[in-house]
């Protein structure tokens, strides 16, 4: 890092705190101003924020690591991303007429007060646990890698950069809260595009171009069955991804990331109408085709420029195994001249913030909305955002306690968190589409789907603990289920036991009264609330929808 680098550092940071004065100088008066943002968004604020908020240590490391290991695997989870339209155009009319704060208490609308206490429990604790957790973990491993610095004032920079990256953003979240998160992901999300643009280009004429590229990396078989790291479809034995568990897979976790997540959805709750959040939603479709680019094809450059240099590229550990999760600040710390660098590290560091104030701001709001506000109902708006402001001081409490954990057993947690998703996703996504699809759905089922989905989830992953630790075990029935059984596979027939299970318990229950899920479900709707949802899009909306589906279409069959 040269003088330069550290110009346009502190340039950025001048911008995100005059940004972040602006927001802070706008009271928020009630809790719908503190968390979200007043309910005034606009369809660019809401497409940047959804995708600044996605994009996080899962990128900086995971995506472009995975891009270096294994090649276009993991583009189906990004290519997942067009279901940002399902948002938009099947699930945002709900979500707004009903007017609510959190998707929790959207479940307490459509089926019962204990659907809510579940889902809001299940959320805050992987969010704390998980999401924020590794991209605390993350932004201390990439900060150190980038700047090249092992200590700093005696003191391990790791800890500097990951505890500092958590206080400033913490700062900002606390006083601004959902409008410091959309707009300074205004500002966050350009800089992070222009970087990661840039490494891309570099990187391709580094490596010789495109061609010569995907030469090198279609010479490199990924399994025992042919393919190369080129191929997005792999064959139906592949250990890892084979191609039907990859796109049924993806297409649950992306379906509940999308659609139910808090994480997500709250930027869409935030829209000045439905006209605005369904944009939004488009415009986030837009800037999600994009992280293949920027992030998974940088990895393979990297493993390209490996090959090249006779192995002398990448770093390796001890072992002598090539750190592939060093991809993407490898090529930041020695392909990027000065200056441009310190852009770079500008995009990184809005990545991180962005997906930490995200989290910061929606796990405060479902502790203070979903839990606080329902034992003391008559708490005023004031306190309730104080409460928030209190909530998030304590989340980021958590998360900073939670580093020496991450740090010690990171690699190992880290490889365990990505059976999350896969196992959290199924009983939610059941409960969600039967919920808004089918009007005899009722809340018993709700909540047993919920429940079911839970039960088995950990069940999954505490026989992956157990297993990768257990010497010599027997194979038994359950290990098949819940330990051989690829996870992709394990994903999509987990949503469909969960599906069957939810339809059964409804038909054995009582029929849930009309009257408490109008608007709430297909063919429940006003005529007036027809016509609302009808005339809040235009021809132009549907073109911009099919364009981002023609998109997807032309990837799959490029990198089939």
């Amino acid at each position: 890092m040269q003088l330069l680098d550290w110009l346009v550092i502190g340039v950025f940071c001048l911008a995100l705190i005059g940004i972040v004065v602006w927001v802070v100088s706008q009271k928020n008066n009630d809790s719908a101003d503190y968390f979200l943002g007043g309910r005034d968004a606009t369809w660019l604020a809401i497409g940047a924020s959804i995708f600044a908020s996605n994009i996080g240590s899962e990128h900086l490391i995971g995506l472009a690591g995975s891009g270096a290991a294994s090649g276009m695997a993991m583009a189906h989870w990004e290519f997942q991303g067009w279901m940002i339209l399902i948002l938009g155009w099947v699930f945002v009319p709900f979500y707004n007429r009903s007017m609510v704060y959190t998707m929790p208490e959207f479940l307490e609308r459509r089926y019962n007060g204990q659907s809510r206490t579940i889902l809001s429990a299940i959320s805050l604790i992987s969010y704390v646990l998980t999401k924020v957790a590794v991209t605390v973990y993350a932004g201390g491993l990439v900060f150190q890698q980038v700047f090249g610095i092992k200590e700093l004032w005696g003191i391990d920079f790791f800890w500097i950069a990951a505890v500092g990256l958590v206080l400033i953003t913490a700062l900002y979240t606390v006083f601004g809260g959902m409008k410091s998160v959309l707009y300074t992901s205004v500002l966050q999300t350009p800089i992070l595009l222009l970087g990661s643009a840039i490494i891309l280009v570099l990187g391709l004429k580094a490596v010789g171009g495109w061609d010569q590229l995907m030469d090198i990396c279609r010479i490199q078989t990924v399994n025992e069955y042919g393919d190369h790291m080129t191929n997005l479809i792999r064959d139906i034995r592949d250990p890892q991804y084979p191609w039907l568990g990859a796109l049924v897979g993806s297409a649950v976790i992306g379906f509940w990331y999308w659609c139910t997540d808090q994480y997500i959805v709250q930027r869409v709750l935030s829209g000045k109408n439905e006209r605005e959040a369904r944009r939004g939603t488009i415009f986030g479709a837009y800037l999600k085709l994009l992280p293949v680019f920027i992030f998974l094809i940088p990895g393979m450059i990297a493993y390209a420029l490996n090959i090249q240099q006779g192995g002398g590229f990448l770093p390796v550990d001890a072992a002598g195994k090539v750190v592939t999760d060093a991809a993407f600040p490898t090529l930041v710390a020695k392909l990027l001249p000065a200056g441009v660098k310190g852009l770079v590290v500008c995009g990184i560091l809005a990545a991180l913030m962005s997906s930490l104030a995200s989290l910061f701001n929606s796990s405060s709001m479902l502790f203070t909305i979903d839990f606080y506000k329902r034992l003391r109902p008559q708490t005023s708006e004031k306190n309730l955002v104080r409460i928030g402001q209190v909530a998030t001081v304590v989340i980021v409490i958590l998360g900073i306690l939670w580093i020496p954990i991450m740090r010690s057993i990171g690699d190992v947690l880290y490889l365990y968190l990505q059976d999350v998703q896969s196992v959290l996703a199924p009983g939610i996504a059941a409960v969600f589409i039967l919920g808004v699809t089918w009007k005899r759905t009722t809340a018993k089922a709700g909540q047993w789907g919920l429940i079911i989905g839970m039960i088995i989830g950990m069940t999954r992953l505490g026989a992956k603990v157990y297993y990768m630790n257990a010497e010599n075990a027997a194979q038994t029935w359950f290990k098949s289920v819940f330990y051989d059984f690829n996870w992709l596979f394990f994903c999509g027939c987990m949503l469909v036991f969960c599906l069957i299970c939810v339809f059964i318990i409804s038909l054995l229950t009582k029929e849930p009264d009309q009257n408490k899920i109008q608007g709430l479900v297909f063919g429940t709707s006003t005529p007036e609330q027809k016509a609302a949802s009808r005339a809040s899009w235009n021809k132009w909306d549907v073109l911009h929808s099919c364009f981002i589906l023609a998109i997807t279409v032309v990837f799959y069959w490029y990198f089939w």
